[in-house]
């Protein structure tokens, strides 16, 4: 595994993909943009580790930050209110 492909400020898209079984990939942030805010580390693939899998290869993990009227379009907070999750790279792609 190399090092985490994104870095502080980058643009990242959290994949819209369906998912059966134990995922942490919050289903409310799919298909939304945010930016990551900073790296946590590297660590094992917890859907794989939940089926007594060996989580590898071990993922980058984020906190990526998104806009919350991004998030729930009826959102009626101020606009530069956030909400931040962790996700895993494997859920993530470069934003344009």
């Amino acid at each position: 595994m190399n090092g985490p492909r994104f870095t502080p400020g980058d643009r990242v898209r959290v994949d819209a993909r369906d998912h059966e079984g134990h995922c942490r990939t919050p289903t409310f942030l799919r298909g939304k943009t945010g930016s990551v805010d900073h790296v946590l580390g590297t660590f094992r693939n917890p859907e794989s580790l939940a089926y007594f899998g060996s989580g590898e290869p071990a993922q980058p993990l984020y906190v990526v930050r998104f806009r919350q009227a991004d998030v729930w379009p009826d959102y009626r907070g101020g606009p530069n209110d956030t909400v931040a999750a962790d996700i895993y790279e494997h859920w993530l792609e470069a934003a344009r």
